[in-house]
């Protein structure tokens, strides 16, 4: 009864930010929070298997820390023919698809505060040195990086709500991340289906930002900012405030932060205060842009700070899931050099607690927009949605443009028909051989409110969750339908092959995994020079 109330003060504290900003514990789990059953066994599986050895082949197991990492050994097997085998000693000729050295450490913030399973991050080095040179691998098909995150889906049951926006808006971004559903065993230990991503950083195969200089050209780029708590040691303030639907301002206790991601405060401080200053300059500059009276001109308004189509992409990926953390939280804006295009484009994450998985801020509703969310904008919850979509909706123009991107959208990936297919095959491949079974076994939360999500009593099994899910979906594309002005009935077309001209430099399914030849048939994403993507059909 007594971490009951524990977890709600907590939960207040990530919702309200009492004391000024959210603070979150460190392992407090000698044990690394074990499954509430530990005795569950993997035989076989068709996901790939991670394997995580704290001892490293010793006797003692290490604590895992959220604050620092710790060298620990890593395996996955995966398998070409699909099965893979959880006893390594009886199947001992199965495909390492990778074993080393990784630092490892928790992650996350309500997803670490309020979930049994717990988030990993973790690097991939070349030595035990923990503090050592990191080591660029392939994971499971994705592109060669040092950086990547275990995700533990447990207060999303269905699994996939992360995976499904990922793969539903991957081509309308520059990067969205790829990734792969496994199991994972720790320490000998199953502890149930994870998933293995990419994480939103520079990277050649990421957002491929260059190292800014300190003059020129080399000063504008490339740089990294992230919309979120003031929990760190250095984060921005934002000269604006954010705004009620009404566009009343809010008081200064209700401010906008940005955390440095790249380069980070400590590689820009003290050696390079220039950088610190034009990215702090930029952001000003921007956000004076939108701001402004004449916000709407083309040559000084926000279309010279802002890549307006990234913004709409991103406005429509919060609204189509309802993100309750959307636009206020793991906003990611990144700007590469004013030489290749300096305007900010955003980045997608965190959607565990979209598409309808919470009761509160309006989050379970399928008939409001989530930029306009009352409850984070007229009460005094912390962390406040930036007013720039508020303004950006002023302008006829970029009302025009979302209404436009919105029926591209629904006649590419975002079909009712292809909506079902992805999550059809998402549930499929966890069914296949017993994930979620196993899952649930480890993790028996069934009728039991494990977070603050809408209908939990009767939302009872897998089964049920999904349904749920699908349900939900469809009532928010038809009420976005009818507010963006989409004729459902109009039908479904993908752009035939001929539309394209553009030089093609690669073919990716829709988890984003690069495809060594042009596919034959099915639905598979193209990549072009110049930067953009499509959605095709065979």
């Amino acid at each position: 009864m007594h971490n009951n109330y524990f977890q709600f003060f907590l939960l207040l504290i990530s919702l309200f930010g009492f004391g000024g900003g959210s603070v979150f514990a460190d392992n407090s789990d000698p044990y690394n929070y074990l499954p509430d059953n530990s005795s569950v066994k993997l035989d076989e599986t068709n996901l790939p298997i991670v394997f995580i050895d704290t001892s490293c082949g010793g006797k003692a197991t290490k604590i895992i820390h959220k604050d620092y990492r710790i060298s620990v050994r890593m395996k996955i097997i995966d398998n070409p023919d699909g099965i893979n085998y959880g006893d390594t000693i009886a199947h001992p000729d199965q495909q390492v698809d990778y074993e080393g050295w990784i630092g490892l450490k928790y992650r996350g913030n309500s997803s670490f505060d309020y979930s049994k399973k717990k988030p990993f991050g973790f690097k991939t080095l070349e030595t035990n040195d923990v503090n050592g040179k990191k080591k660029k691998v392939k994971i499971l098909g994705m592109a060669k990086d040092n950086d990547w995150a275990l995700l533990a889906p447990y207060n999303d049951r269905s699994m996939i709500r992360d995976v499904l926006m990922f793969q539903l808006a991957r081509p309308y971004f520059d990067f969205t991340p790829s990734v792969r559903h496994c199991e994972l065993i720790l320490d000998g230990i199953y502890y149930g289906v994870y998933i293995v991503t990419e994480r939103v950083r520079k990277g050649k195969h990421r957002l491929n930002l260059d190292d800014p200089g300190t003059n020129g050209d080399s000063l504008t780029g490339g740089y990294q900012v992230q919309v979120d708590r003031n929990d760190e040691d250095h984060y921005y303030t934002s000269k604006y405030f954010a705004v009620d639907k009404n566009g009343q301002r809010y008081s200064s206790y209700y401010r906008i932060y940005f955390q440095y991601i790249h380069p980070e405060y400590e590689d820009m401080m003290p050696a390079f205060p220039e950088q610190l200053n034009y990215l702090q300059n930029q952001i000003d500059a921007m956000e004076k842009a939108i701001a402004s009276s004449d916000f709407t001109n083309p040559q000084t308004g926000y279309a010279h700070y802002i890549d307006s189509m990234s913004f709409i992409d991103y406005q429509l990926s919060q609204e189509v899931s309802n993100n309750v953390d959307g636009y206020r939280l793991s906003t990611n804006l990144f700007k590469h050099r004013d030489s290749q295009d300096g305007r900010f484009k955003t980045a997608l994450w965190d959607f565990n607690i979209a598409f309808g998985n919470a009761n509160y801020c309006g989050a379970e509703l399928t008939d409001f927009w989530t930029y306009q969310n009352t409850y984070i904008t007229a009460t005094n919850a912390y962390n406040k949605v930036p007013f720039w979509w508020m303004r950006l909706m002023e302008d006829p123009e970029y009302v025009k443009q979302l209404k436009a991107r919105w029926t591209q959208y629904r006649q590419e990936n975002y079909t009712n028909r292809h909506i079902e297919m992805v999550i059809d095959s998402m549930v499929n491949m966890l069914n296949a051989k017993g994930a979620v079974e196993r899952n649930y076994k480890a993790y028996p939360i069934w009728g039991k409110s494990i977070w603050p999500v809408p209908n939990y009593k009767t939302v009872n099994t897998y089964e049920k969750e999904i349904a749920n899910l699908k349900r939900w979906l469809n009532e928010r594309v038809a009420w976005m339908d009818e507010q963006l002005e989409f004729d459902s009935s109009s039908g479904v077309s993908f752009l035939p092959n001929n539309d394209f001209q553009k030089e093609i430099t690669g073919y990716y399914d829709i988890k984003g995994i690069r495809l060594t030849t042009p596919p034959r048939q099915g639905i598979f994403i193209v990549r072009f020079k110049d930067g953009t993507s499509r959605l095709m059909r065979k």
